[in-house]
């Protein structure tokens, strides 16, 4: 049930990105693509969460690349935040 879980993650953060996306290129509003990006990277943090746990649950640990890969996603959402201020 789990991996389920983690897979319906994967794709929704993925949805999310293709979404902000073709807002971006539609309007061309710059907050729409600093949020892309944040949820590309959580799109790229979700199929490692799942590459981990359920594909190589006792093999490989990625725990500390998911959060790197985490980290770089807010940080790109809190840059376009700061950056968009006007």
């Amino acid at each position: 049930m789990a991996a389920v879980v983690y897979a319906l993650c994967a794709l929704t953060s993925l949805t999310c990105f293709v979404l902000l996306w073709r807002g971006w290129r539609a309007g061309g509003h710059r907050l729409l693509f600093w949020a892309a990006l944040c949820f590309i990277g959580m799109t790229f943090n979700n199929f490692m969460l799942v590459a981990d746990k359920v594909i190589y649950p006792t093999q490989i640990d990625l725990s500390s690349w998911r959060l790197w890969a985490a980290l770089a996603a807010v940080l790109l959402l809190l840059f376009g935040l700061v950056w968009e201020e006007e």
